[in-house]
């Protein structure tokens, strides 16, 4: 036969995350396309002599799962090339794993490393701890990210490389000063991180090869997760170029969106802004499409750099007043969607305040009234006012929300000590759904510390931490439903992500992307939805992940 298919996928569990099927008994892939879905007899029509049948029998089939915020690159990096130190790690313990990694490298070698945890930045913000990682590091130039990927812990070389003294304090972010000698303690927030980043990378930073190889390593690990399509909150030149090269090589195996920086409090990638918007389109493949840019609005509740409505909890720096602030005017912010959306682009704004996402609505209601339909998407979305959160259906906003990082634990703890009792109402999911709005998934790896998709739904339900490494619950009135979670972490994403069309169910005519699960994960008990072992990926219709 002519239409034969290439493969059949038959099961006693099929999710296709399509409304219109929710299960089905079989699917055909054909061309890396999905060309039948429904009841066996009828699928198995397009059968032909060189048809591959996978029967997955107890086993469950769910669409790929889609992750609509990460860094996918940065974790392919720093597993790849630079010092891995999981957030639960103390002082002393840090300061163990610098000086073995410095006892491999010659004298003058970067140490690049992370994460340190949020909590532990008032520990590391004195001299005493610099000149520790100084001795830890014997003099080579050492730094680490903490645990949101924001704010950074550097040495007295670093520091030097970087050109921060105490006369020489970056004019971005904040500078942590030693209150006993008036000097630089190493801990940067925000963009006061950005020389060193700039320091390291006159030093010679990563090879082109390398770049490509950290890509490559973050899909993988990606795959193995059941994750067949993401976005990248945020990428540099060097990363674009990476992913285009893996598609047009035929190794990129997920459709990947790029987001391109429009402002960096960060990262230290240059350039950005209109030189990188302008450059986006030299990168598109058929799997890697450079669609959305990234603007930073505000930046984390724990360093009270988010912007808040209501102010802060009081403290001697910023009184009992202080609400944060945002990098953008309204009119700034307005100027940069609308150049973005007449160039046919999507905008991925991060907001980790209600104030922020404020004035994101508030600007899409005058984008939406100056005629464009282009995606926004709030970023994180975890603190909304409840006035807002019908906004975000009215205006075609989507809400890119990471439950990995919100769970009962060290985030949330510190959140408390800066937002009081506010801390217990954030990620209001259940209000948005019902509100109509389109909630997207997202892990923020490596914020979080990985990407498991299984952690996201499981999570959503139980609005528990799912590895128990906290006790209680975190405003149980907002869980959503397991079938309601799986939306949420594909053709939500998919939609959100302006994929929709192509992947994040399994419909007739999207790619063949699918993940097959030892047991259907969302039905049955919820808290072990975790426990799920994913035992293939596929994407195009070919297998790119087998468990051993």
């Amino acid at each position: 036969m002519t239409d034969a298919a290439d493969l059949i996928v038959t099961g006693s569990v099929i999710r296709t995350a399509d409304r219109s099927q929710p299960f089905a008994e079989a699917f055909a892939v054909r061309d890396g396309r999905i060309s039948a879905v429904g009841a066996l007899s009828a699928v198995s029509a397009h059968r032909g002599p060189e048809t591959r049948m996978l029967d997955v029998g107890d086993a469950a089939v769910y669409p790929g799962f889609v992750d609509v915020h990460n860094h996918h690159a940065l974790a392919g990096r720093t597993e790849l090339f630079e010092l891995s130190l999981p957030p639960s790690l103390t002082l002393d313990e840090i300061l163990e794993k610098v000086a073995e990694k410095a006892a491999t490298l010659p004298e003058d070698a970067w140490i690049i490393g992370g994460v340190v945890a949020t909590t532990l930045l008032p520990t590391l913000a004195n001299t005493a701890s610099r000149l520790r990682l100084d001795e830890a590091a014997g003099g080579r130039p050492v730094v680490i990210v903490e645990d949101s990927r924001h704010n950074r812990w550097a040495n007295t070389r670093a520091l030097e490389l970087a050109g921060i003294t105490a006369d020489g304090i970056p004019s971005g972010g904040v500078t942590i000063l030693d209150p006993d000698d008036g000097t630089p303690t190493g801990v940067l927030l925000e963009a006061a991180g950005i020389p060193v980043q700039e320091a390291y990378d006159r030093s010679g930073g990563l090879t082109a090869e390398q770049h490509v190889a950290a890509s490559r390593r973050g899909v993988e690990l990606l795959n193995s997760f059941g994750i067949t399509t993401f976005q990248d909150a945020g990428v540099s030149t060097d990363i674009l170029s990476a992913l285009a090269m893996l598609d047009r090589d035929g190794d990129l195996n997920a459709w990947v969106v790029s987001s391109l920086l429009i402002n960096d409090e960060i990262f230290g990638f240059d350039p950005i802004g209109q030189a990188l918007v302008e450059r986006g389109e030299e990168f598109r493949t058929t799997h890697h499409r450079p669609d959305f840019v990234k603007i930073f609005l505000d930046g984390v509740p724990p360093a009270r750099t988010a912007s808040f409505l209501e102010p802060y909890v009081a403290d001697a720096a910023h009184g009992a007043h202080y609400h944060g602030e945002t990098t953008m005017t309204f009119e700034e912010l307005h100027g940069w969607l609308r150049t973005v959306a007449e160039r046919g682009l999507g905008a991925k704004v991060h907001c980790t305040g209600d104030g922020s996402a404020r004035l994101v609505l508030d600007v899409a209601e005058r984008i939406r009234a100056d005629g464009f339909t282009t995606p926004i998407q709030i970023a994180h979305g975890q603190f909304l006012a409840d006035a807002d959160i019908p906004r975000l259906h009215a205006l075609g906003v989507s809400a890119d929300i990471s439950p990995f990082i919100w769970f009962p634990g060290v985030i949330t703890q510190a959140l408390a000590e800066v937002l009081g009792d506010r801390a217990e109402h954030s990620q209001p999911n259940r209000a948005l759904l019902d509100a109509g709005a389109l909630v997207a998934g997202g892990s923020d790896w490596p914020v979080c510390e990985s990407p498991n998709t299984l952690e996201g739904l499981q999570g959503l339900v139980t609005r528990a931490d799912p590895l128990h490494r906290a006790p209680g619950v975190l405003w149980p009135e907002q869980a959503i439903s397991a079938e309601e979670a799986l939306e949420v972490f594909t053709i939500n994403a998919a939609t959100a992500m302006g994929l929709g069309d192509e992947t994040g169910s399994i419909a007739v005519g999207k790619s063949a992307d699918f993940v097959v699960l030892e047991r259907d994960a969302i039905a049955g008990d919820a808290e072990r939805i975790i426990d799920t072992r994913v035992l293939s990926t596929w994407f195009s219709g070919r297998e790119v992940f087998a468990a051993g």
